[in-house]
């Protein structure tokens, strides 16, 4: 299953890449969505740290968090992430 989420600019887009997914270990690191405001949303990782991500508009932060839940329940992995500019490609099986 793959998905493209159009986040607010490019730093945005690679900081949600390099905090959602490890390629190295393929480990998923995001264990929670802890708030959202507007397009801005607020995920927990592993090491209990809490980071900010801004995606384009509120419709691409329900679509993210829609496709990372089953992430974080583990009944799906992440596979891999792709920048696309603006974008983040994310594949899960």
């Amino acid at each position: 299953m793959k998905i493209s989420i159009v986040c607010d600019d490019e730093y945005e887009a690679k900081k949600l890449a390099s905090l959602i997914f490890i390629k190295e270990g393929k480990e998923t690191y995001i264990t929670s969505i802890l708030n959202v405001i507007e397009n801005e949303l607020v995920i927990s990782l592993k090491d209990k740290s809490a980071h900010s991500i801004v995606l384009k508009d509120k419709a691409n932060v329900e679509k993210f968090a829609d496709f990372i839940q089953s992430v974080i329940d583990k009944e799906h992995k992440l596979v891999s992430t792709k920048i696309l500019e603006h974008s983040i490609e994310i594949v899960k099986e």
